[in-house]
């Protein structure tokens, strides 16, 4: 693989493996560290360039370093984006029911498997369809479909919508 095409593979997937590993680790510094350290193992394989195998490759090494890390350091996943609400012209019954609805939110999203929330997150937050979940994560869509699915029934549970 040449330097131009390594960095072509670099541009257009980066930002999607290290989105991937954000919402597996709820870490976006340890999300970038080892979206870097798949792009530095992948480089050093010296693989001839074919675009879909190789990230699909990529997926797998990320996943693997995922793994390995949290393994290592046992660390739990307690981290999320903190959604402030915004202050102007709300009374302070609506911040106090986003407060609530935030919260309740955050526990739901923590207490779906890792897997539904992967997915989840993939198709809310990249707007990923889920043809294009499938391709990245190596499953079939029905599987997708089934892992929002029950997603999406728990969270309106837990939401109590």
């Amino acid at each position: 693989m040449t330097q131009e095409e390594f960095k072509l593979l670099f541009d257009n997937h980066f930002d999607s493996i290290r989105n991937y590993i954000y919402y597996r680790s709820r870490d976006e510094e340890l999300a970038t560290d080892i979206a870097q350290d798949s792009f530095m193992k992948l480089w050093e394989k010296n693989l001839d360039f074919d675009e879909k195998p190789l990230r699909s490759l990529l997926y797998k090494i990320a996943s693997d370093l995922f793994i390995s890390k949290y393994r290592r350091e046992k660390v739990a996943q307690k981290y999320l984006v903190k959604l402030e609400p915004a202050i102007d012209n709300h009374s302070p019954e609506d911040q106090l029911a986003y407060q609530e609805l935030t919260s309740k939110y955050e526990t739901a999203l923590e207490e779906l498997s890792e897997k539904q929330r992967t997915v989840f997150l993939m198709s809310r937050m990249e707007g990923l369809k889920y043809q294009e979940i499938a391709d990245r994560l190596e499953l079939s869509v029905k599987a997708v479909e089934k892992r929002m699915s029950y997603a999406l029934s728990y969270l309106r549970n837990a939401l109590g919508r």
